[in-house]
């Protein structure tokens, strides 16, 4: 913890696992990341069965996962995923922009959705985004998100026997802030937002903020 800020200043890079089919691609980022001081790559997989079978050992922080994948595509491999560890920030990067993609991956438990290609510093700004428990989105890809969450109207819903504090929680990430800005916003430590974050995700019956959001709005929790 930055004892002038008072905030958790993180001391060992972000670690991540590359999903991507395209070898060149693949390469291309694993140097990025490993080229950074802030990242580290401790895998890059041409196909979602190499990540799976590995995922308990490598424990990323962070997966950059391809959609179109031979077998395992990369929207299953993330529900796989998020179904056994729930703690792994899932970012999608993929050349499909139509609608029913990025509503699957959400579905699916994915945390971000960002479109290829993705310049250098990008990738990095989109991992630290990812890492920090923000929901990182290609500019026409956030107008898409929003605007499948408009199709859904609010019903009234059960309260899932959430907290004060929980609420407060989910309205700040529901508002748009990330992890650390709730931390900030409600005077506690990441840990604890942290904390908060995995007690409403197992409550509301979804495994990442974005599900949460959209669980949020559909059924006017707040």
């Amino acid at each position: 913890m930055d004892p002038m800020s008072g905030k958790n200043v993180r001391t060992s890079p972000i670690s991540v696992a590359i999903v991507e089919d395209s070898r060149d691609l693949r390469v291309g980022m694993s140097y990025i990341l490993e080229g950074s001081s802030t990242c580290r790559c401790v895998g890059a997989f041409p196909r979602a069965e190499g990540l799976l079978d590995r995922i308990s050992e490598l424990r990323p922080e962070v997966v950059l996962m391809d959609i179109g994948l031979p077998q395992i595509s990369g929207v299953e491999a993330t529900r796989l995923i998020k179904k056994s560890h729930p703690e792994v920030e899932i970012v999608i990067l993929s050349v499909f922009e139509d609608d029913e993609n990025i509503f699957q991956a959400i579905c699916a438990g994915a945390g971000g959705y960002v479109t290829k290609p993705v310049m250098p510093q990008r990738l990095l700004e989109v991992v630290q985004e990812a890492a920090d428990g923000a929901t990182p989105l290609s500019p026409h890809i956030a107008r898409k998100v929003l605007r499948l969450f408009k199709k859904h109207i609010p019903v009234p819903g059960a309260d899932y026997d959430l907290t004060p504090r929980e609420r407060e929680v989910l309205e700040l990430l529901v508002g748009g802030h990330d992890f650390k800005e709730v931390a900030d916003r409600l005077v506690v430590s990441v840990y604890t937002v942290r904390a908060h974050i995995r007690n409403i995700y197992e409550k509301l019956h979804v495994h990442s903020k974005t599900q949460a959001v959209a669980k949020a709005l559909r059924e006017g929790l707040l």
